[in-house]
Order: C-alpha cells, then sequence, then structure tokens
C-alpha cells in the first residue's frame, strides 16, 4: 500500500514539473523581451551610448580602467579596474600599477578632466607597459556648457597631441525631446595648426539608439597622415645620415640607411619630414630630471617624434623611450697604429725570446763558475775563455787536467747547439722583415693601456655598465677628444680609434679619420662588442608599431643592405670627382 502511494505521489509531482516547463517555455521570448527593456530603462542614455561603444571598440581589450567621480553602470565582458575619485585627487601610483598590470584603455568621467592628462602622463613616463594604440574615452561629468568647454580643452594639451585614440562624448547644445551626444576627437593629422582642433565625428540619437554616420569613432589608424609633419632629430654619420648634399645628387638634399627609412616610412603613411639637426652634441644624453641634450634628449623633451643616427639599443634609453625594431646589427671595433718594422739595432736580439736570453745568461755564469773551479778557484780567463766558446771560437790550450777538459768539452757542445741555432734564427730574421706585436684583441688593447676613443662617449655606453675587469679596464681607457685633436692623434700612432663593422662588409668610420691617417692605421680583428641599431620614439608613441613594420618589410627584401652599399659607393664616387 505504502508503494502505490509513493507511484502516485513520484507521478502527480512530474505532471507538475511538465506543467511548470510548458509555462515557461510559453512566456520565455516575452520575459527575456521584458528584462531586456527593464535593463535599457534603468540605464541612462550616456551609458547605453558607453555601452555601445564598449561593444563596438572596446571589447577586445586585455583590460579596462574606469576613473570615475560618480557611480557609472557598465556592464562589460572583460577584465576591468574601478578607480573612485574623491574631492577631485586622483593618484598616479594606483593609475600605474593597474597600467603595468594591463589596464591601459580608461573610461573617464571627471570634473576636471585635465588632471587626468597629468595624472596619464606621468604613468607613460614611469611605466613599463608600452602602447601606442591606447584608447581613452572621456564622458561629461555634467551635461553643460561649462563641462563641454572643459573637455574640449583636453584637445589642446601638449600630453593629448602624442595619443591619436581619444574620444569625446559632449552633450550636445541641439535643442529637442531627444537627447543627442556629439563624439568629438582631435584632427592630429594634417598641418600643424590643424592637429589641435576638434573633429566632430558622428552624433548619436538617444531615442533612436543609433549613430547619424556610423562611422568610425577612432579615425586614426595611422595609414594615411595626411601630410603631418614628423619631427626627426639626426646629425650627419656615415653611412647613416648624410646632410647638406646637392639636391642635384639627392631629391632632398640628403641620404643615408636610416634617413631612407624615414623617407620611406612618410610616403608610406603620407607625412613630411623635418629634420632637428644634432650636429654639436650628437647622440646627446639624458639626465636626472628627464631633460637631456642631443638625438635623446630632443626625444625625451618632445622636441622630436623619432631620433636616428646609429642609436643602439641602450637600457638607460629604453626606459624612458620606445624602440623600433631594429635596423642595422653592427658591431664596434678600433683602427689602432698598424704595427711597424722592428728597429735594426733589434734584429741581433729577434733569433730567441727574452727567456732564452735569460737562459742564456745564466749558462754563461754557470759554466765560468763550473771552469773557475775546474782550473782550482782561478779566475784565469774563464769568462773569456766560456764566451769565445759559446760563440763557436776554438780555444788554442786544451787544458792541463781533465777537469778542464771534461769542461771544455761541455761547453763546446753546448756552444755548437747554441749558434747553429742562433745561426739559423738571425738568417730567418734577415730574410723575412719582423714587424712589432699587432693590436688584434681587446686583450692587446688593455695590456699596452692604449687610449683609444671617439667624439662621444655613446661609443661605451653598451659597455659602462659590465662587471668585467678586463671590459672596465677597456672602458677607463676610453677618452673623449674634439674631432680636430682626433685628427692629429690620428698621425702621431698614439691612440686608436673606434669604428663600426656594419653588416654588408663596410665600415663606419668618423670624418676625423682622413685617407693619409688610415695607411698607417689597422683594423683590429676583435670586436668590442655588437649592438642592434633602432630608431627612438617617444614612449608609447603611435609611430612605434608602423615604423617597426616598415623596417619589417625592408628586412624581408633586403633593401636595407642594398641602400648601405649604394650610399657609401655614391660617396665615395662623388668625393674622387671632387
Amino acid at each position: 500500500m505504502i508503494n502505490i502511494l509513493r507511484i502516485i505521489f513520484t507521478i502527480q509531482i512530474d505532471w507538475v514539473n511538465k506543467f511548470i516547463l510548458f509555462f515557461k517555455y510559453k512566456n520565455f521570448i516575452s520575459y527575456l523581451f521584458t528584462m531586456m527593456l527593464d535593463s535599457v530603462l534603468s540605464l541612462m542614455p550616456i551609458e547605453i551610448l558607453l555601452q555601445t561603444i564598449f561593444n563596438e571598440y572596446l571589447s577586445n581589450s586585455y583590460c579596462l580602467t574606469v576613473v570615475s567621480e560618480k557611480p557609472l553602470d557598465l556592464h562589460v565582458n572583460i577584465s576591468y579596474a574601478y578607480i573612485s575619485v574623491e574631492n577631485g585627487e586622483l593618484s598616479p601610483d594606483q593609475m600605474l600599477k593597474l597600467s603595468e598590470n594591463g589596464c591601459s584603455d580608461y573610461i573617464v568621467q571627471v570634473k576636471n578632466p585635465q588632471k587626468f592628462m597629468g595624472a596619464f602622463e606621468t604613468v607613460n613616463l614611469l611605466g613599463n607597459v608600452r602602447r601606442g594604440d591606447r584608447k581613452i574615452v572621456f564622458l561629461p561629468y555634467r551635461e553643460d556648457n561649462a563641462t563641454t568647454t572643459l573637455l574640449l580643452e583636453i584637445l589642446t594639451l601638449k600630453e593629448t597631441s602624442f595619443i591619436a585614440n581619444i574620444l569625446l562624448i559632449l552633450p550636445s547644445p541641439e535643442q529637442s525631446t531627444c537627447s543627442y551626444y556629439d563624439l568629438v576627437t582631435h584632427k592630429y593629422v594634417g598641418q600643424d595648426n590643424e592637429i589641435n582642433q576638434p573633429y566632430y565625428i558622428d552624433r548619436w540619437n538617444a531615442c533612436t539608439l543609433n549613430f547619424e554616420k556610423n562611422v568610425s569613432l577612432f579615425p586614426h589608424d595611422m595609414t594615411n597622415l595626411y601630410g603631418k609633419t614628423l619631427k626627426v632629430a639626426c646629425f650627419t654619420y656615415m653611412p647613416y645620415v648624410l646632410l647638406d648634399l646637392s639636391e642635384a645628387q639627392e631629391p632632398f638634399g640628403r641620404t643615408g640607411t636610416e634617413i631612407k627609412i624615414v623617407d620611406e616610412f612618410c610616403r608610406w603613411v603620407n607625412c613630411t619630414v623635418e629634420l632637428v639637426r644634432e650636429d654639436e652634441h650628437m647622440w646627446g644624453e639624458i639626465y636626472d630630471n628627464l631633460t637631456g641634450v642631443g638625438v635623446i634628449g630632443n626625444l625625451v623633451e618632445d622636441r622630436a617624434d623619432i631620433g636616428i643616427t646609429a642609436l643602439y639599443s641602450w637600457y638607460e634609453e629604453y626606459v624612458v623611450l620606445d624602440f623600433s625594431a631594429p635596423g642595422v646589427r653592427t658591431a664596434v671595433t678600433c683602427i689602432a697604429p698598424s704595427p711597424r718594422l722592428l728597429a735594426s739595432w733589434e734584429e741581433p736580439l729577434l733569433p730567441f725570446s727574452w727567456y732564452m736570453w735569460l737562459a742564456l745568461i745564466f749558462t754563461f755564469v754557470y759554466a765560468s763558475l763550473a771552469l773557475t773551479i775546474a782550473q782550482g778557484f782561478t779566475t784565469d780567463n774563464a769568462f773569456l775563455t766560456t764566451f769565445g766558446i759559446m760563440i763557436a771560437q776554438s780555444q788554442h790550450d786544451v787544458g792541463a787536467s781533465w777537469r778542464v777538459r771534461s769542461v771544455t768539452g761541455w761547453m763546446l757542445l753546448t756552444g755548437l747547439v747554441i749558434g747553429n741555432a742562433y745561426g739559423g734564427g738571425l738568417a730567418s730574421v734577415f730574410t723575412v722583415p719582423k714587424y712589432e706585436k699587432s693590436i688584434d684583441t681587446v686583450q692587446d688593447i688593455v695590456d699596452r693601456k692604449m687610449e683609444w676613443g671617439a667624439t662621444h662617449d655613446a661609443w661605451v655606453f653598451s659597455l659602462t655598465s659590465s662587471n668585467e675587469p678586463l671590459i672596465k679596464k677597456l672602458v677607463n681607457q676610453f677618452k673623449v677628444y674634439p674631432a680636430d685633436v682626433l685628427k692629429k692623434k690620428s698621425l702621431d700612432r698614439s691612440m686608436a680609434f673606434s669604428i663600426e663593422r656594419l653588416p654588408s662588409g663596410y665600415y663606419a668610420i668618423g670624418d676625423y679619420i682622413t685617407k693619409e691617417a688610415m695607411l698607417d692605421l689597422t683594423v683590429m680583428l676583435e670586436d668590442f662588442y655588437f649592438e642592434q641599431c633602432v630608431a627612438m620614439l617617444r614612449k608609447s608613441s603611435p609611430f612605434t608599431k608602423k615604423i617597426s613594420q616598415l623596417i619589417g618589410r625592408l628586412h624581408e627584401s633586403g633593401l636595407l643592405l642594398v641602400w648601405e652599399t649604394q650610399v657609401i659607393h655614391n660617396t665615395h664616387r662623388q668625393s674622387d670627382n671632387t
């Protein structure tokens, strides 16, 4: 009886479940529509717009940072961090920590957006994360004219001019029953006097939830800069950059392997090259207060967009700048004074080494002492006899005792061997000219304590952090002199001079080394070190990715080696003609 009741109860429960499932299925569509409608109605119009922008442009971000002074309802399917700003105070440290973790796209809604840009610039300078395609979306804190003015003023800031993807959501002043929002960015491309001007991209209707134009809200993809000025810091250094040439020889009066990369880049993305010359400070240096001189100083102070001219991948510069893909692999070595013919007075000493001569002196003393003892401790003619026997001279007296004859016999055998060995060595010396020992390795130049140097200490930037004792000695022997001093020293054999060994088999040599000086200089066999030449840019520059793509294509085509050969051949041909 109990089992029958259990079966009846189970059947009743099953029918109830089927009825519930049927009811849910019949009302599922209407229920889902109701939930979606409630969700939409619960959002403010600007939040709906923000959600639309996120779904279209930010959904592929690794992580998102939301900086806001008031609650913001955002439904995203990626990781994001929320920074709540209180009393208008924004901590760069918190932003830096999030940026280092990959949260480098931003949604911002604050009273004073200029403070955010200041904090963003600090994060960019101090952080290790580099992204030239970061996106920043600004929302109005209030929907009034004052807030619109504050947001538009962002576009005039220096910090903003280095960001391609920035989007302002501004309440439209148009009076209507529906809310409208203007989507604005800076022009960024084109002439210098236009790049900071507002560029109205599109308008969004809060009633229809549609855009009027349906165009990309982040239009600056770096494919066409419309003649935007690209400031390039460089100086004349063969074969990387050659300036002040005749336009009859070169179209722009300039050539060089790296200047050709820049010209090709601007041909590709439609920009205009403006040179920032640094003939005085050359590579330059960066100071602790983030100022500097020379090429890298121009970059860190934003006086130039790209720096070239044999810039190596130095760690200290990488901390504050961006590096492109390497264009040239170069090796640094030296040209040292060539070994000279030994003086004629040294030739009689060359058959034996210094250790052999010391052994001969010891043998002479020992043999003289033995002969003295054999003669009954008398030194009569002992030294002269020993010397004569060692130079293969016969003796008129064979000696009165067997002791003297025995010592004399051994000395004659020794003298015979020494004389023949010396005679053969001397014949070789007179037949084949003998030179000084050449300077071929790092050990050679350190052992001789010879100075080596150039016009700038950039040649040892890659060595200064080394802990090897040999390298430390090498760095201490490096000296910096003006070009005129180096030119004089190249003629007096007093020092070695740093040069670069290029991939195509040529060398990059300073102008202070003349053809006359090269006749008495020799390239060392061992390289001090090798480096990768890069183009340096502002940290997180929008140009970095694009110029790296170009360098990769140039490597694939082999044009970099061709350009290097052409530049060197053309330059030498022109110098010979003049």
